[in-house]
């Protein structure tokens, strides 16, 4: 790393100086060639890696900037109002640090080993997602099957697998059934030069393309005690690992779309303000209808600023929401996706045709903001919890 680009410290910093200006215009003017291509911002990672934003959650003294979900949230979002695809695969492995920092903030050192590799240089994928399953982290399709010596062999395919040219760790999860009475589900981490995966090259997505999302496939592939972080029955769990990976990812998810929120109003405001009516000859910045448009896109995207900053900083601060956690953060990402698609809509609006060329910077964010339903939890799924938890669960 380079005098010039030591990393933050969570003393001193700020988003603009970590992702200064000049750095998100290289990222943007990029990001169209990846979107065109489907090809990884190789470029993009390895200027981040230079920066220190790898290892933004690991604690000072370890190596990294000792960030909170704060102020990395606040980051997410910069860097996806330049490059949406980046800011997103990025994320994945800020949840596994984000999480091993999560938990390590709460007492619990059971994902050390994430931090030290971070430090280390290592990058990590979240293969969590699984075709099939809707119950998400609460149960797996995954067969994992023990080893005898302490270790499990997973066999099954996850999906969404981001970051999958570059990862050198998996997070991965599967269902032991040895006892068929109380099958558990176990979580640990795959290297990426050992044998027994295979990415599938198969994300051609009309959004989000640069994130290079490839499923996974495990053949059996061995993980030892070493590296076997949890053990947990089939079904709900409070336990502080769940909490980690949910909180994290929610709130990461919900801060890439903000970035990409505020973007799309940037660029209402440029073609507003660059055109000319030709019906009244003035600019357009002056008819009342694109008046309306490009500020009911700012009073939406006012409106959740404060949501992600708000839900992150209790996490930070270690605020007890109990069972309220998992609608509240739910409830995060459901709003905050909906409303950035809702303000690049209005965005397109203002733009008009244009805005519909693949070459368009709106209309990629068009294309990438789509994916915001995708993530979990979903619309549907984040409705149901709510709903459990203020009218109880629904007895089958």
């Amino acid at each position: 790393m380079t005098d010039g680009a030591r990393p933050a410290t969570a003393s001193s910093w700020s988003p603009s100086a970590l992702l200064p200006d000049d750095l998100l215009a290289r990222f943007r003017e990029r990001a169209a060639g990846h979107d065109r291509d489907g090809s990884f911002p190789h470029d993009d990672l390895a200027e981040l890696r230079e920066r220190g934003y790898l290892t933004v959650f690991v604690p000072e003294g370890e190596g990294g900037a000792g960030l909170g979900l704060e102020q990395v949230a606040a980051l997410q979002s910069r860097l996806a109002a330049a490059a949406p695809a980046t800011a997103l695969a990025v994320g994945m492995h800020l949840v596994w640090t984000g999480c091993a920092a999560v938990l390590r903030a709460r007492g619990d050192r059971s994902l050390d080993l994430v931090l030290a590799d971070a430090a280390a240089g290592e990058v990590f994928a979240f293969g969590v997602s699984e075709p099939g399953n809707d119950l998400v982290l609460f149960d797996s399709v995954t067969r994992a099957e023990p080893t005898g010596d302490g270790g499990w062999r997973f066999t099954g395919t996850k999906t969404a697998t981001s970051l999958s040219p570059v990862w050198t760790r998996l997070g991965v999860f599967g269902r032991d059934d040895t006892n068929p009475a109380a099958p558990v589900l176990v979580h640990g981490f795959v290297h990426r030069d050992q044998p027994g995966w295979t990415s599938l090259g198969d994300w051609d997505t009309i959004g989000m393309r640069a994130t290079e999302s490839h499923s996974t496939r495990l053949d059996g592939v061995e993980v030892p005690a070493s590296r076997i972080v949890r053990q947990l029955p089939v079904g709900s769990s409070a336990d502080p690992l769940v909490f980690g990976v949910f909180a994290v990812f929610e709130t990461l998810v919900a801060a890439a779309y903000r970035g990409i929120a505020r973007r799309a109003v940037e660029l209402a405001v440029e073609s507003a303000s660059g055109r000319t009516s030709r019906r009244t000859g003035e600019s357009l910045a002056l008819e009342p209808i694109v008046r309306w448009r490009v500020a009911d896109a700012r009073l939406v995207l006012d409106g959740l600023e404060p949501q992600v900053d708000s839900l992150a900083r209790d996490v930070d601060r270690l605020v007890d929401h109990g069972a309220d956690w998992s609608p509240l953060l739910v409830g995060l990402k459901t709003r905050v996706t909906e409303a950035a698609r809702a303000v690049v809509d209005q965005a397109v609006a203002v733009a008009g045709g244009g805005s519909y060329r693949a070459s368009s910077e709106l209309g990629r964010l068009q294309r990438d903001v789509l994916a915001g339903r995708f993530h979990p939890s979903s619309t549907d799924s984040a409705h149901a919890t709510i709903a459990a938890r203020l009218l109880g669960p629904v007895e089958q």
